[in-house]
């Protein structure tokens, strides 16, 4: 307690101006200390934006711990990446601390407001209404990061908000200069955010802004002040609750302020299993991510594999994920709402019966595998972050946060500077019924009255003689096969190249559509065509994806190391 007050008073005592150089200051000695070869740290931060990556570095040097600093750049990211996650989202984190080596997910995932009605999405003949989970007040559910912010504060961090949050709030404030990746997604979303509600404030004088554009966002700052103050209160009660239920019902939502008052975060036990002799840590359900890596890497322990990228193990890894995500759709759902037998499907005897049927030489037809009765695979948006955070004295914080498709629903509520998320489009309207993507999902999936909508965030720890590998990323259901791509290759190397794994080429399968999506490099036409002898139908992606981020922090000497994927715009290090 001595300690909070003391630090409390210290961030009083402390101006913003000050605070906000000691920000910019440790992003330049961070980066300095990337680039020094003989530089040895024992903590390290990974984010998808350099400025939130700072927050985490400042945060760490002012004496907070790991769960401050991600307190600070899920903060920071919510600001300056506003397409991707916000105040209005929700995620998961997934922690571990070193004192008693207790390890558990911090479930922050949204919930379908309590008076939800299908009637809200189909039209009277029967036909689902366009744009009903994707813009709008039917598109939004509850939102949890506030709660996790909160949470993470209380329960785990060292720091009191008003320190940990002082970096957002600042760059809400002041503003920040957008970069080349915002401004090209702001044009992409141009015309959707000229007829938002209150999304104006994305742009420049009703356009997309060009790079260098400083984007202030003063009634965001206010709201992340109120939560340094308040608590949960400054978010889910008093006028940012009754603006934000006024604004969805106004676009054609059905918010009540106890689903607000109602939101909790749910603390869950990790799901956690062995493989080739490390042992694995990943997000549990309503995130299908953990029990699809579980499963995939259980139906590979059984094959000799040689380096990823090679057709003989590229084969068998699609083989894995096509099984797993066959049972993502026949099993899995919010547990709280679904009885789903998770022992049975990570088991190692399920594993062998699945993987009986994957054969060295020729593909598998997807519809051959058995019948989903209610649909197949749904994954939600790859429009999503990921931090990653190991600090000195060895807590760490995978966390992958998200508000779902570009920019959410397209809501923001007057006065709030919270931008609403738009996950009713991960749920399952009807088995039919395909979501944003053009994918389809099972009814256990179904919307229901508080209910979570399925995920494949994937957060994730890797622990082997090593060390420990921190990772994850965004991508829909797309995280899924580039956790199991980096943590296969983590694994087979004898030495730890964190630049490699993150930059690495991807490929995807998921179950249905039946084939092997590829980024657009990084496969050879040799490549493409083995695959295809064998009976895979190759489809080429129009563009790279995910923004994978992660640390690493060695078990001989506790030496720290990060590093941040080049697709996105982060700076990883410390």
């Amino acid at each position: 307690m001595r300690e909070r007050a003391a630090a409390a008073a210290m961030g009083r005592r402390s101006s913003t101006g000050a605070w906000w150089r000691l920000v910019v200051f440790t992003l330049i000695v961070s980066c300095a200390a990337v680039r020094h070869a003989g530089a040895e740290q024992t903590a390290a931060v990974a984010s998808a934006h350099p400025l939130a990556t700072a927050a985490g570095h400042a945060v760490l040097e002012r004496g907070g711990n790991a769960f401050d600093a991600a307190i600070a750049v899920a903060a920071a990211l919510a600001v300056v990446e506003p397409y991707s996650s916000g105040l209005g989202g929700g995620g998961f984190f997934l922690l571990h601390r070193a004192a008693d080596s207790a390890q558990v997910m911090v479930d922050a995932r949204e919930t379908a407001p309590g008076a939800v009605a299908m009637s809200q999405y189909f039209d009277r003949d029967g036909r689902p209404i366009p744009g009903a989970t994707v813009r709008g007040g039917t598109a939004a559910a509850i939102p949890g990061l506030p709660a996790a912010l909160v949470h993470l504060e209380q329960r785990y961090g060292k720091l009191p908000l008003a320190v940990t949050l002082a970096p957002a709030i600042r760059l809400a404030r002041e503003g920040f200069q957008v970069d080349s990746r915002y401004a090209q997604i702001a044009k992409m979303r141009e015309s959707f955010l000229q007829s938002g509600v209150n999304t104006e404030v994305f742009l420049d004088r009703g356009r997309a802004p060009q790079t260098g554009y400083r984007l202030r966002q003063p009634a965001l700052a206010a709201t992340l002040e109120r939560i340094a103050r308040s608590g949960a209160a400054g978010f889910y009660e008093g006028p940012v609750a009754a603006a934000m239920v006024d604004a969805v019902n106004r676009a054609g939502g059905a918010w009540r302020a106890a689903d607000l008052t109602g939101y909790k975060v749910i603390e869950r036990e990790p799901v956690r299993f062995e493989y080739r002799g490390a042992t694995i840590t990943a997000a549990a359900l309503p995130s299908a991510g953990g029990i699809a890596l579980a499963q995939s890497l259980a139906m590979l322990e059984g094959f000799a594999l040689e380096r990823v990228g090679e057709p003989a193990t590229d084969h068998l890894i699609v083989e894995a994920l096509r099984r797993a995500f066959h049972d993502r759709a026949r099993y899995l759902a919010d547990p709280d709402f679904v009885r789903v037998p998770v022992a049975r499907l990570v088991s190692r005897d399920y594993a062998r019966s699945r993987a009986a049927s994957i054969t060295a030489t020729k593909a598998s037809r997807s519809d051959a595998l058995g019948v989903v009765p209610d649909g197949l695979p749904k994954a939600e948006s790859r429009n999503t972050t990921h931090l990653s955070i190991v600090d000195s004295a060895g807590n760490r914080v995978a966390a992958t946060v998200t508000i779902n498709l570009l920019f959410g629903s397209g809501v923001v509520p007057a006065g709030t500077g919270v931008l609403l998320n738009n996950e009713m489009d991960d749920f399952t309207l009807r088995a039919d019924v395909p979501n944003a993507f053009m994918l389809k999902g099972g009814l256990a999936n179904r919307i229901e009255p508080r209910k979570r909508p399925l995920s494949s965030m994937t957060p994730a720890f890797v622990e082997d003689d090593k060390g420990v590998l921190v990772l994850g990323a965004p991508g829909g259901s797309r995280i899924v096969s580039q956790v199991l791509l980096a943590t296969l290759e983590y694994l087979r190397a004898p030495d730890v190249d964190l630049a490699r794994l993150v930059a690495m080429p991807r490929y995807h399968h998921q179950y249905w559509p039946d084939h092997v999506e590829v980024e657009p490099q990084g496969f050879s036409a040799e490549w493409r065509a083995a695959m295809s002898a064998k009976g895979h139908e190759v489809v080429v992606a129009n563009r790279r994806w995910g923004n994978m981020q992660a640390v690493f922090k060695a078990k001989r000497g506790g030496a720290a190391q990060a590093a941040s994927d080049p697709r996105g715009a982060g700076v990883a290090g410390y």
